[in-house]
This record gives C-alpha cells, structure tokens and sequence, in this order.
C-alpha cells in the first residue's frame, strides 16, 4: 500500500512504520545511500582555501625581498608583522626580520614574500593592505586598515 493511500484511507501511520517494512523499493534506496555515503567517506575531505589576514601588494612585497637580499638579512626566512602601544593614537606596526618560523604565529606568502603576523596583532591588522609608497619626501610601508577607528596626523600610529 503506498503512503498516498494510507492517507487517503485515514490511517494514520507514521514515517518509521513505513520505514520499517522491508519492501525491496526500500531495501534499493537504503543500499544507494548507504554507497553514497561510503563514497562520501573515502573521497578527501574538501577544505576551503583560508584567505591571508593581510594583503601584501606588488612593490610591497619587491621592497622586502630587497631588503631580505642585504648583509643584515642573511638566512632571515620573511618579515614579521605585529603591533606595539606607541605613538600618539595608541598603536603602531612593527616589522622585523624573521630567522626561525615562530611557533604561534600566523604565517602567509604573497609574490614569493614570507610574512609571518604575531598573535597579538592577527586581530588589529586583518584585511589590511601593506603597500610600499615612494614619493619626493618619504619612502615608507603603508599600511591601509579598514579596523583602524582613527589615525595620527602623521600616520604612523593608529587605534582599533
């Protein structure tokens, strides 16, 4: 009797009771799901690709490896990125060469730069984008935050 007649007839028979029955429509659609899943098992578990906490730009990136080919930076894996309490508006950027790939850090590579990010400062910094900058008065890292809730006058500080 299909579940449309049990119905019709007023019966009321619940979903389990008609799963229970061993009708061969059943036991079919029971070894198709239970291939699907076997197959769903075996095949790798998909990840979805992590996105980098900070965007390193092209001549960005090209300054710090011309700045990781000089004497002071011999064997220095990449750049590291973190935060101090300085400044007139709270906190500003550090960055330092990296010789050993620190334990906690978060670590990303952009156009072939290593840059490994504190942990303290993972939460001030993502979605910033670094950016090298030249101009007739300064050549410096600029740093672009959409967290930052105001900055200094002279941009070398900022607050969250």
């Amino acid at each position: 009797m299909s579940s449309s007649a049990l119905f019709r007839l007023g019966k009321n028979v619940s979903v389990s009771a008609i799963a229970r029955r061993n009708t061969p429509l059943l036991a079919a659609t029971r070894a198709q799901f239970s291939a699907v899943a076997t197959e769903q098992e075996s095949a790798k578990p998909r990840r979805r690709k992590r996105l980098d906490p900070i965007i390193v730009t092209e001549s960005a990136a090209i300054r710090i490896k011309e700045l990781l080919a000089g004497d002071s930076a011999k064997g220095a894996l990449g750049i590291r990125l973190g935060v101090k309490r300085r400044g007139c508006n709270g906190l500003s950027y550090t960055l330092n060469y990296t010789f050993e790939k620190p334990e906690k850090d978060e670590e990303m590579e952009a156009h072939g730069v290593k840059v490994f990010i504190e942990p303290m400062a993972l939460f001030n910094v993502v979605g910033t984008t670094m950016d090298w900058e030249e101009s007739e008065l300064a050549s410096e890292f600029t740093f672009k935050n959409p967290n930052a809730k105001g900055e200094c006058g002279c941009g070398e500080s900022f607050n969250v």
